[in-house]
């Protein structure tokens, strides 16, 4: 791989062409981790500098970035009213926003900004200003009104008396989102993952196995794919790389049916059941806490209700997909266990693996099964992810 070149880590933005401007804050020099991150989602990149951006970082770390020259001044092309799929510009400073509000069109960026709002491509602006800017009244009408012309503008917390960029990983994801938003094809879809837990008494609990990996990125990428996603989770050891919009906790059982219960209400599109959901809870949780050195704790075990089962007569007609985790069987009894759900359940597809297999690279790292029985080995994470958005968008 040449110095130049990224690991691809995702096709959200492939065969999209992006314009993305630079303005002259200081956070101008986070601009080569954003343009990196754009390719690495399969985004074709132009870099627009403003003069001031052009003090802060130079032209030359922008060609490294995107492997050609950046539009610095005017030039008889316009490459920069090229039919664009999105524009990003990151920073944005207060300077720009008023003038792209005011429609000037004093430099390359300015210009790029009014053609493409007149062709209603996607805008994204990521300002970064002092606190006192940021909150002052003029800054506030700007963002309505641009808000109110199609523009999206996030702010990320303001940090030290200024409000920063985002993360870059985070502005390529949302970038991505609200591109794909546009497509046919976008869905609303609800993702349940993690592990739940029963109370013991008001400080113990009883916990079933998931870190929340696999169904973090199942709901990241449908994200960056334009999808509508609404994330119901339990109990999690990892961090998404990214945040997203509307996330629910729901650490009990049967608070987590509760909440999907609520959500069942209205029409979604698809459900996707990555949750570990605890097969028995405790029978009667104690208040208060139980008092340490006794010799031993009986439990009362009782069986808890089916998530997917009990929502399967309040999501007719959608697309909804299962997991299944097994250990210790062959992949024909995999296979089987996992369409005896599909149909007790109603399910469109279970995705089903082997403990033993998880962590074994020389092994499928999961069965994707139909309700006619078909099923295709998914390779690794990537192929899986892969698979429940193709469930999902068709």
């Amino acid at each position: 791989m040449r110095d130049i070149d990224v690991e691809i880590r995702g096709d959200s933005l492939s065969g999209k062409r992006i314009l993305f401007g630079i303005s002259g804050g200081i956070a101008a020099v986070d601009s080569v981790r954003c343009v990196r991150e754009l390719r690495r989602h399969g985004a074709e990149v132009t870099v627009c500098m403003t003069d001031s951006a052009q003090r802060i970082i130079t032209p030359l770390a922008l060609k490294w970035a995107t492997g050609k020259q950046p539009i610095t001044n005017w030039e008889g092309e316009m490459s920069q009213l090229s039919d664009f799929d999105g524009v990003l510009v990151s920073p944005a400073t207060r300077n720009l926003l008023s003038s792209h509000l005011n429609g000037l069109m004093s430099s390359p960026l300015l210009m790029a900004l009014s053609a493409a709002r007149g062709r209603k491509v996607p805008i994204l602006l990521i300002p970064s200003m002092h606190a006192d800017l940021f909150d002052e009244l003029i800054t506030t009408e700007i963002v309505s009104k641009l808000r109110k012309q199609g523009a999206i503008i996030q702010w990320s917390e303001g940090e030290e008396g200024k409000i920063k960029t985002l993360d870059h990983r985070q502005i390529v994801a949302d970038l991505a989102h609200h591109i794909n938003s546009q497509s046919p094809s976008r869905k609303s879809a609800v993702i349940t993952l993690g592990a739940t837990r029963s109370s013991i008494d008001d400080v113990r609990f009883i916990q079933n196995t998931s870190s929340g990996k696999t169904g973090w990125g199942i709901a990241v990428d449908l994200y960056r794919n334009g999808h509508d996603v609404t994330v119901v989770c339990g109990s999690t050891s990892i961090i998404p790389e990214i945040s997203l919009p509307l996330v629910i906790v729901a650490e009990d059982p049967n608070l987590m049916l509760l909440e999907l219960k609520t959500l069942a209400k209205d029409q979604i599109d698809a459900w996707v059941h990555c949750a570990a959901v605890l097969d028995y809870v405790v029978g009667n949780p104690i208040e208060g806490k139980i008092a340490s050195l006794q010799t031993g704790l009986n439990l009362q075990l009782v069986q808890g209700e089916k998530h997917i089962r009990e929502l399967s007569t309040l999501t007719n007609g959608a697309t909804r997909v299962g997991f299944k985790l097994e250990c210790g069987i062959k992949i024909h009894d995999l296979v089987h266990r996992a369409l005896a759900l599909i149909e007790n359940s109603q399910l469109t597809a279970v995705i089903a693996n082997r403990l033993e297999d998880i962590d074994d690279e020389s092994k499928p790292r999961a069965h994707l099964v139909d309700a006619t029985g078909e099923h295709w080995a998914l390779q690794d994470h990537s192929d899986l992810v892969s698979a429940v958005r193709h469930l999902v968008e068709n």
